[in-house]
């Protein structure tokens, strides 16, 4: 049989179902990572082949339904209504079998091509629980594939399942459930509607669209209001039946039909699923006792904190050491291959002790990505998530928050921009808005490099305890923020918090990596790009315009005249600090040193605060220019020695720094983000204003407190 071009598969599935993995297991490094049209929500892409024939798979948003209440399912579904991938393959928990059918029979219901992989069956049968996956394959009337995706059990099978279906080249038909005689007569008088209409609508039944308006779904019901003359038949006779089913039956037609579905799947369930013996609390729910214990669940997850911090540095010592001695010889190398001018300087100091500082920090960043994704693939996560919400409630913010913050850096490496995406599971419009003001406030994968090089400079013996207290500090900062917002800003009560603790797995080397490697290359990638960018735009700044000649003159004769060869270097030095208090960056840091001057930074410091706002990153970036330009140390000396060696710096400045950083005006992206996801620039420019005022005034408390007690 000869093969089609390619064949698109789509992997759709509730969260924590295992869908990830399985994409994982079926592309390996074969995808990216992209964003749908016009919306910002991920969509990951890969390939594999299987006998002879290409494949692309799809990794669909994680969604509990294809009804449009949240913008994953929206998306979701468009995907599989306007893309009409060739299969489906729906993602099932085994062991959570009749909550995650759900979906399935949704799918069923839109008609889509449908293979079942019945996922995670090894966690089911630890319950004692056995599927009989040829039953539900009869039952559903549609393939059904049992797997273990976290050791790719079953993944040949089930790709080889979803191309033997594609190859046949199946049409969409539509799962017909009744929902009782009241239910089922609106539908058939609805459709009778939509049929006339059926060439506006595309390939989708009108039986479906008469279902999905009887649920009101938002998006069919906006498209069918749009179309004024169908909008004025239709609605009326919605209204109509809706008002019918609630004087007859006690409830919404949306409640009805989900009950109805939640009895069809019962009844497959209890002819394909047996019991061999009752287990009464699995692995997960006995650990569970422990981790989620008031008293001893949140000393555990300081203990886990504390501990990954410790491996982070531990591990990243030498690497960080090795990458940063290699950027220093490169640089030595480069300027004894070309002759001193701008071109050299703009390599070295320009290009790779700005980028270079930054890349240097890669394997610190990718050693915290790695115990991130344990704690995530392991499912410990959702737990961290459920032992916040008792603390996030306190200071008005919603349990949902939790994650928000987490993916903006909660646990430092993450990043502020999805941290606020993040934020749109909070249906509280008021908490949503605190959360989306307080995300920067994390410890971003950005400020690490910043976090790196003062904590290497000035506190070698116990890095690990100081990044875990500016964690500490950052989350303490964070709801102090939000407690004022919603007390003076954002009044209002909360929403409850309902979340799924998935059960405990043993994360794979293969997940892991994946993971590590998606993250990683996004850092690295914008140190190439964005980074690379502002870092010559840097460097020109504090390059030009230079000395006037009379002075570069004079300096120049004072070289020559130099008695020895060192006082000849110091001499070079002092002008190239005088050169770069005279460029464009350093007229502007000279200019707001009076505002600085009590916060203890001093010009360069405030060159590489203004260029932060780019990234974080660019702050390093920015003093490797600053302190390579001016240096009266040998080429190659790392710049945590060239600040360590500063009589302009010590432990308190460092400190004071790292607080600013961590407060002070968010990134451009992350202000984008804001105004894009609160609809106004104006939360946007109280984000800007908010954070520098409040990092101004706790830097200024502390360095000044510092100094009276003698510190530094």
């Amino acid at each position: 049989m000869e093969c089609a071009p390619q064949i698109t598969l789509a992997l759709a599935g509730n969260p924590n179902a295992g869908k990830t993995t399985v994409f994982n297991a079926l592309t390996g490094a074969r995808q990216h990572v992209g964003n749908y049209p016009g919306v910002t929500v991920d969509k990951k892409e890969g390939t594999s082949t299987c006998r002879g024939q290409e494949v692309r798979i799809v990794d669909l948003p994680g969604t509990y339904s294809l009804t449009a209440y949240s913008l994953e399912e929206v998306v979701a579904r468009n995907y599989l209504i306007g893309e009409r991938p060739d299969v489906v393959v729906n993602v099932v928990d085994a062991a959570n079998l009749e909550r995650n059918l759900y979906l399935t029979v949704q799918l069923l219901e839109l008609g889509v091509p449908l293979v079942i992989c019945l996922n995670m069956v090894d966690v089911a049968e630890q319950r004692g629980m056995k599927v009989d996956a040829e039953k539900l394959a009869q039952l559903l009337d549609t393939p059904v594939i049992p797997t273990v995706g976290r050791t790719g059990k079953g993944m040949d099978e089930l790709l080889a399942a979803g191309v033997e279906l594609a190859r046949r080249g199946p049409k969409w038909r539509p799962l017909k459930i009744s929902y009782g005689s009241d239910v089922d007569q609106g539908i058939a008088e609805l459709k009778a509607i939509l049929e006339g209409n059926q060439p506006r609508r595309g390939l989708i039944s009108a039986r479906w669209l008469a279902l999905k308006a009887l649920e009101h779904d938002s998006e069919v019901l906006g498209q069918v209001e749009r179309d004024s003359e169908l909008g004025q038949r239709l609605m009326p006779v919605v209204d109509r039946i809706t008002e019918h089913i609630r004087s007859t039956l006690d409830d919404d037609p949306e409640s009805v039909i989900a009950d109805y579905r939640y009895g069809f799947i019962t009844a497959m369930a209890r002819q394909a699923v047996s019991w061999e013996r009752e287990v009464r609390m699995d692995f997960s729910d006995q650990v569970d006792k422990v981790l989620t214990n008031r008293l001893f669940g949140p000393l555990f997850l300081l203990a886990v904190l504390y501990a990954v911090y410790q491996f982070v540095f531990w591990a990243s010592e030498g690497p960080v050491e090795w990458l940063q001695g290699f950027f220093s010889w490169l640089a030595a190398g480069v300027e004894g291959a070309l002759p001193p001018g701008p071109l050299t300087s703009l390599l070295v100091s320009g290009v790779i002790d700005g980028v270079g500082g930054v890349l240097g920090f890669v394997p610190l960043i990718m050693f915290m990505f790695f115990a991130i994704a344990i704690m995530e693939d392991s499912g410990y996560m959702a737990r961290v998530a459920y032992l916040m919400d008792r603390v996030l409630r306190a200071f008005g913010l919603h349990g949902n928050s939790v994650i928000a913050l987490i993916v903006g850096g909660g646990i430092s490496g993450g990043c502020a921009v999805p941290g606020i995406m993040a934020t749109r599971t909070l249906k509280d419009p008021k908490a949503r808005l605190a959360t989306i003001l307080v995300v920067p406030f994390m410890n971003c994968g950005a400020k690490l490099p910043v976090y790196s090089v003062l904590i290497g400079a000035f506190f070698v013996k116990s890095q690990a305890a100081v990044l875990f207290a500016l964690t500490i500090l950052s989350w303490a900062l964070a709801l102090l923020a939000a407690k004022f917002l919603r007390w003076a800003v954002l009044p209002g009560g909360q929403a409850p918090f309902v979340m799924e603790l998935p059960p405990y797995r043993t994360p794979t080397l293969k997940g892991l990596l994946i993971h590590t490697w998606e993250r990683t290359w996004q850092y690295a990638k914008k140190a190439g790009t964005l980074i690379l960018g502002v870092s010559v735009l840097m460097w020109a700044l504090m390059s030009y315009p230079g000395l006037p000649a009379d002075e570069q003159a004079a300096w120049e004769q004072r070289v020559q005249a130099a008695a020895n060869q060192e006082a000849k270097a110091a001499l070079q030095n002092q002008m190239a600090g005088d050169a770069l208090a005279n460029s464009f960056a350093g007229r502007v840091g000279r200019a707001i040193t009076l505002a600085t001057d009590p916060l203890g930074f001093d010009w360069r410091t405030n060159v590489a605060l203004v260029g932060g706002f780019a990234a974080k990153e660019v702050i390093v970036s920015t003093l490797g220019t600053a302190y390579s330009l001016g240096a009266v140390e040998e080429d190659d000396v790392s710049l945590r020695q060239r600040l360590r060696a500063s009589p302009d710096w010590n432990p308190l400045k460092a400190v004071a720094l790292m607080i600013f950083v961590m407060i002070y005006a968010p990134c451009v992206a992350t202000v984008v983000m804001t105004a894009k996801e609160t609809g106004s620039w104006r939360w946007a420019a109280f984000s800007l204003a908010y954070n520098t005022v409040l990092a101004y005034l706790m830097t200024l408390l502390i360095y000044q407190s510092g100094r009276f007690l003698g510190l530094g």
